[in-house]
């Protein structure tokens, strides 16, 4: 054996050939005195072999072990004892100096580091693997001769994972390596794979997303992203649970995950590359295509929506169809960058949602249009009150058996200077985007409170009005205050109810504000949940003591063609019940729709079905006039 210094740093693959070593020389200092080779029993048990977990192994004996000591005696017969052991690869050095980098170079899988060696130490090295974004994470076993604690506590502090004093028994070693390593491979994979589908997460998207498409660009073929997302997760988790919205997300994993898996190979692959599923973000998964061209990819796409679908059924509910969309952006068209093709891929699978369920939507340009376009509007929704753009309409809500109106509620409406209205929702949505919300509220409250005081004065016969309130960026308390100084400025508590968007603001709600919200109770306010089912959940019923709860209009929009959604319905209708809150149906278009409602025992809805919204003047003359007629929609002629 050598025991030369300053030699260049060497790399040892050694196989199961190795010939025996004479140890009956000069004992080497890492190991203990007297201590014999182990038998071939003791080897097998501290082999490394394969680590497995999840349903999936990795080989420890493939890794990269590195020893840095200055004495090279001690890194041979290290190595000799740990091919023996059943590990393959070993690069050393016994100049401190080049350490770091080889490491840069090769980074070991673990490196067993002397501390005790001249010009560079093993804490130098320590240290600088510390400050470097790679190598601090490389698991570090130090070996070393010195017994003070202090010196112990230093390399610890400095990054190390374990500490062995020399002499080292070789058996505990092996099983250092062994736990520091399996530790190490588990810790990898739960950084790159999703835990609840086990598939290669966002960060593993990233970083593949990067091979392939240098891989395409480079021979000038394309490839395609493609993501999917489950179609009204959000319902059913609201509805059903959020554990039956896991193992639905588990079921439509698994059913990808076998399209996938049989296109390996095939017309989609490159030639270093196979199409590879990913779980990107809550409801949505992504599919890296190394190649996509022509009628394959239009049958490939086809295929994930029908293999995508799912059914399930619970006690109580009939059977339940949960759907898919896909969006799909293709490079180079429409980007040569990963994040700007991840980001397109995004805004077409929007798009395709936006469209209604199992659809799908190839990339754009006009979608990035339009997102800018929404910026544009957020910024020009700041000048829209002092340019007078926005007004206060009101739209009936009604009593279903009857047709009597026993409610408005207040919408507001902006005027766009393109001639483009924007209202409701929308415009509720873009305010709590801009940070506008806050000042829309305080504007339609004054308006309100206007309105009202001419309604009484004209003694016309007053209802209560709903009005819908953003808390994207508002606090409950900043809301009593307006509410507060409307009813000090004459406005009826009575006939106000507080309808509450944007409440994921109430999650973990301080006890100041939850008391702001009773208190507006006490006085004789309502509060509702506004788009139950979509932004307003379950959770936040046990939140925040409420009055109504209306239900988001998808539901009722989707009513004739998804049983899922009567399905779910039906579930919120009786839920309602149970909790003695007042329900409404939101978004009625159809007689075929308010004959089902009415059948099911709904008593309150609104809608186009009942009439326009209307303006304070115009709604007070058709709806709050004496002896005005109730609203009498049209019946389907087919009602059973």
């Amino acid at each position: 054996m050598s025991n030369s210094k300053g030699g260049e740093g060497q790399r040892r693959d050694r196989g199961d050939s190795e010939t025996e070593r004479d140890t009956t020389g000069s004992q080497p200092t890492v190991f203990a005195l007297g201590e014999e080779r182990l038998s071939l029993l003791e080897l097998r048990a501290l082999s490394p072999q394969e680590a497995v977990w999840r349903g999936r192994s990795v080989g420890l004996s493939d890794a990269l072990i590195m020893m840095v000591d200055d004495e090279m005696l001690n890194i041979e017969m290290t190595e000799a004892f740990l091919a023996d052991a059943g590990y393959r690869h070993f690069v050393n050095t016994d100049r401190p100096e080049l350490a770091v980098p080889m490491m840069r170079k090769e980074q070991p899988g673990v490196l067993l580091l002397d501390l005790s060696m001249p010009r560079v130490s093993g804490m130098d090295i320590l240290a600088a693997m510390r400050e470097d974004a790679v190598l601090r994470h490389v698991p570090v076993i130090v070996l070393t001769s010195s017994t003070d604690p202090q010196v112990k506590l230093k390399a610890l502090a400095l990054g190390a994972m374990d500490f062995l004093s020399k002499p080292v028994d070789p058996s505990e070693l092996a099983l250092r390596i062994r736990n520091t390593l399996a530790a190490s491979a588990y810790r990898e994979y739960l950084s790159q794979h999703d835990t609840l589908t086990a598939l290669p997460n966002k960060q593993r998207y990233r970083r593949d997303m990067t091979a392939v498409l240098d891989e395409a660009l480079a021979s000038a073929h394309p490839g395609a992203l493609i993501h999917v997302g489950v179609d009204d997760l959000g319902r059913i988790n609201d509805a059903l649970g959020r554990v039956v919205g896991d193992q639905l997300l588990q079921r439509v994993a698994k059913r990808l995950a076998s399209c996938v898996q049989t296109e390996h190979g095939g017309e989609l692959s490159s030639d270093q590359h196979n199409p590879t599923l990913y779980r990107f973000d809550g409801d949505e998964f992504a599919i890296i295509v190394p190649y996509m061209e022509g009628v394959p990819s239009a049958a490939f796409i086809n295929k994930l929506l029908e293999d995508s679908t799912v059914n399930f059924q619970r006690a109580g509910f009939p059977e339940l169809f949960v759907t898919c969309s896909v969006g799909v952006s293709v490079f180079p068209n429409d980007g040569t960058e990963p994040d700007v093709l991840m980001r397109n891929a995004g805004l077409a699978l929007r798009h395709a949602k936006l469209a209604g369920p199992h659809r799908y939507e190839f990339f754009s340009p006009q979608f990035k249009d339009m997102a800018l376009s929404r910026l544009d509007l957020s910024a020009e929704l700041r000048h829209a009150v002092s340019r007078d753009e926005i007004e206060l309409l009101y739209e009936p809500r009604v009593e279903l058996a009857t047709g009597r109106v026993v409610a408005a509620e207040a919408v507001l409406r902006w005027r766009h200077a393109s001639g483009r209205m924007i209202e409701g929702d929308e415009l509720m949505d873009l305010a709590g985007s801009s940070e506008m919300d806050v000042v829309l509220n305080e504007w339609k409250f004054e308006a309100l409170l206007k309105h009202v005081k001419n309604w009484r004065t004209a003694g016309l016969q007053l209802v209560p009005i709903a009005a819908k309130v953003s808390l994207a960026n508002m606090r409950p308390s900043d809301l009593a205050h307006l509410v507060n100084a409307s009813i000090a400025g004459g406005l009826d508590a009575r006939l106000l109810l507080l309808e509450l968007q944007q409440v994921a603001a109430l999650d973990n709600l301080p006890a100041r504000e939850a008391a702001a919200i009773a208190g507006m109770r006490k006085k004789g306010v309502r509060v509702a949940l506004a788009r139950f089912g979509c932004n307003a959940s379950v959770s936040h019923l046990r939140q925040l003591p409420c009055d109504e709860i209306l239900v988001d209009p998808s539901f009722v929009r989707d009513l004739d063609r998804d049983g899922t959604a009567q399905a779910m319905l039906l579930g919120i209708g009786d839920l309602a019940r149970r909790l003695r809150l007042a329900c409404v149906a939101c978004g009625v278009e159809t007689a075929q729709q308010l004959a089902f409602l009415k059948k099911n025992g709904w008593t309150l809805g609104q809608g186009p079905l009942f009439g326009e919204r209307l303006p304070g003047l115009a709604f007070a003359a058709r709806w709050l006039a004496r002896g005005s007629k109730p609203v009498h929609a049209p019946m389907p002629s087919n009602l059973s």
